[in-house]
């Protein structure tokens, strides 16, 4: 029997192959589209069965080359862009691939994890999962709000378990092949590394100078959802995954610097004292985001927690502090 991970090659998708492979499980089809080759990086390390293109890894499945072989299916492949605007392929490739693998899966009864996104809410201010709250400001967003509507549809005639995780703001190790699409703390880290500062942007909808909220959610925390969920088949449902405490940009640069600061030996400073000293600026807000632009989400986990789920969850200080430590050993 095989576990699939679609994605296998990105961020989330690579860690969930060595999460797997730490609980002693080989048998992975990885799944991935390498046009960017140097994704096969996430990989290196990791111990699968093989690997399939996503086209190859379609035909294999509509052939019923997998029927009674799969144990689950983990799927985290998506044009995660959210400035893309070709929506012809952002509906084809997050939607209509995620509609093909649910129904393999519900015709197979096989358990169908996979990943939607907390930017179905759009600009609004409650972060709960409810029709009434979600409003998609782009085409990704879109994309991923329809699915879950697919799946509400559809959820008194399941016959498998289905989960869909709304990610917020997710980081940690895996992420570098993403470029600007990298988290905030991964760019800090880089631009800290080789400038000396850090750079946010301006104010906006209201907000200070870096001071916009988000819920940002360690990939070590994510991987413990997602397994939690592989060990508990019994439960579906459409959760939000994020720590439900919404933090500042201006926490992760400090929480970025300071680690960094006290690998040198140097002493912590506050955020004023990081401004005062140049350590922290400002930039402009991009035009092109106004509109499009979530400054606050903070995850109501509240459904996740009813689920059975009990873990802590690491903030910014504590999971960004990990993340920095390790890419500054990853880059020695």
């Amino acid at each position: 029997m095989y576990y699939i991970v679609t994605g296998a090659a990105g961020f989330i998708g690579s860690n969930l192959v060595k999460a797997l492979n730490e609980r002693g499980e080989h048998n992975i089809i990885a799944v991935d589209n390498l046009k960017h080759a140097e994704k096969f990086k996430n990989l290196a390390d990791c111990e699968i069965a093989d690997y399939l293109d996503k086209e190859d890894f379609l035909e294999k499945l509509q052939s019923g080359f997998f029927d009674g072989l799969v144990s689950a299916v983990l799927h985290q492949g998506a044009c995660s862009d959210t400035m893309e605007t070709d929506g012809r392929y952002m509906m084809d490739n997050n939607y209509q691939y995620t509609l093909e693998l649910l129904n393999y899966c519900q015709n197979e009864e096989v358990p169908f994890l996979y990943a939607s996104s907390a930017s179905v809410y759009g600009g609004g201010g409650v972060f709960r999962e409810s029709r009434e709250y979600e409003a998609p400001l782009n085409v990704y967003a879109y994309s991923k709000f329809l699915f879950d509507q697919i799946v509400r549809r559809r959820w008194h005639k399941r016959n498998a378990q289905i989960v869909g995780l709304r990610y917020f703001n997710v980081y940690g190790p895996r992420e570098q092949h993403k470029g600007r699409m990298a988290s905030v703390a991964y760019h800090f880290f880089n631009q800290y590394r080789t400038e000396g500062k850090v750079k946010l942007f301006e104010g906006c909808d209201g907000y200070a100078n870096g001071g916009q909220l988000r819920d940002f959610v360690s990939i070590e925390d994510v991987v413990k959802v997602n397994m939690y969920f592989l060990d508990n088949q019994h439960k579906s449902g459409i959760f939000n995954l994020g720590t439900g405490l919404a933090q500042s940009f201006n926490d992760v640069a400090v929480a970025t610097i300071n680690t960094l600061r006290n690998a040198e030996g140097k002493p912590s400073l506050n955020l004023a004292e990081l401004q005062h000293q140049g350590l922290i600026s400002y930039i402009p807000f991009p035009e092109q985001l106004r509109g499009k632009y979530q400054s606050y989400t903070q995850a109501d986990i509240a459904a996740l927690r009813n689920s059975g789920y009990t873990e802590p969850f690491l903030n910014v200080e504590q999971g960004v502090a990990k993340y920095v430590s390790y890419l500054s050993s990853a880059s020695t």
